[in-house]
């Protein structure tokens, strides 16, 4: 079972993290930067926290992307920008995203304000030892526009829940083929638009999920079998229990608080239809209600 204050948090944040991969405003400061396509700017502006590192950092991080994805970037975004440049232009673009769906009144608003300074407080408490992204996002400076504040809140809170389910995969010897033929198999996400947007090819692929059928874990057809069932919910419940550090030392009150606050925004990003169906990071379609939130 799923239902735990990490993965109900997870849920009304991540549409609104998700911004900065899809809203055309950020593409538009991207491409003026000098970003060659969609990906140069897509490592760039995710990677900026971490400095001008390179793709082999970058590509350890990230974890499911295919080397060659990730070198077809990177270090070359770095001549086009300096990342405390990608950095402001992502700032730029977030806010007219988050101004154009959500309206200059209501990114002006005192429950925006709210609801940033109670998820600035949840980000500032993270752990964030043996996580690289989450670290690195936790160290900007405190934006002063309350929409961008919460913005970066929720990325900081979001790239420390990554980092912890990395932590969860590899210990658990679940390459990045395997990891994302996991969670296709339980339906979460498109496979096919998996292996394409991370650039791993079909002979890589099929290995995967031979490994996959070898562990016992799908089965002929690629369903996942009881076993493979019972791992797939074992990761997804350690990354929850990884991610649950914030929300308590934020606090049940104020959990709930934010939880109501972030539900407007998230489904607007989703009945907006930015965030595409069959996304590769498995945020529910605009059809599907948030889990409620345990104990609150």
């Amino acid at each position: 079972m799923r239902d735990t204050v990490a993965r109900a948090m997870w849920e009304r944040f991540e549409p609104v993290h998700d911004l900065v991969y899809f809203a055309p405003e950020v593409r538009a400061v991207a491409d003026g930067l000098g970003m060659r396509g969609y990906w140069m700017g897509y490592f760039a502006l995710r990677a900026a926290p971490l400095g001008p590192a390179p793709a082999s950092v970058v590509t350890s991080c990230f974890y499911v992307f295919h080397p060659d994805r990730v070198t077809r970037a990177l270090p070359d975004a770095w001549g086009h920008a300096a990342p405390a440049d990608v950095l402001a232009a992502r700032a730029r673009g977030v806010g007219a995203a988050m101004t154009g769906l959500f309206g200059p009144g209501a990114v002006a608003s005192a429950e925006m304000t709210e609801a940033a300074d109670l998820a600035w407080a949840a980000a500032q408490a993270a752990d964030t030892a043996g996580r690289v992204l989450g670290a690195a996002n936790q160290a900007l400076a405190r934006p002063a526009q309350p929409h961008l504040r919460l913005w970066q809140a929720l990325t900081t809170l979001r790239e420390h829940r990554g980092d912890g389910h990395v932590a969860v995969l590899v210990g658990r010897g679940l390459g990045p083929v395997a990891a994302m033929l996991l969670k296709g198999a339980a339906g979460e996400v498109d496979e096919e638009f998996q292996r394409q947007t991370r650039k791993w090819d079909a002979e890589q692929w099929q290995r995967g999920k031979t490994e996959l059928r070898e562990r016992g874990w799908v089965d002929a057809d690629g369903h996942l079998t009881k076993e493979g069932v019972a791992v797939h919910e074992e990761v997804e419940a350690e990354t929850d229990a990884a991610a649950a550090g914030p929300w308590t030392a934020l606090g049940a009150e104020a959990t709930s608080r934010l939880a109501r606050l972030l539900e407007p925004l998230a489904r607007t990003v989703l009945d907006s239809g930015v965030v595409p169906a069959g996304n590769p990071v498995g945020v529910p379609g605009a059809s599907a209600g948030f889990s409620a939130v345990p104990g609150l």
